[in-house]
């Protein structure tokens, strides 16, 4: 799956389920709430006060060793 700032968070969890850690490190506990199913990765990074392009960076790196 190819992630980018605009796919949403709940895509990335139901076709990456194992990104979930990846996610709470930066404090995005709430993978299920409302939110989520319609938030871009650059919206909840946003949210958080995470850099989009350096998550984006560390988020596909967790892929590639999960």
């Amino acid at each position: 799956m190819e992630i980018t700032r605009e796919t949403r968070i709940a895509e990335i969890i139901e076709n990456c389920p194992q990104a979930m850690p990846a996610f709470m490190e930066i404090g995005m506990h709430c993978m299920g709430c409302a939110l989520a199913s319609g938030e871009t990765l650059e919206q909840a990074c946003a949210a958080h006060g995470v850099d989009p392009d350096e998550f984006l960076v560390y988020l596909k790196a967790f892929l590639e060793t999960a």
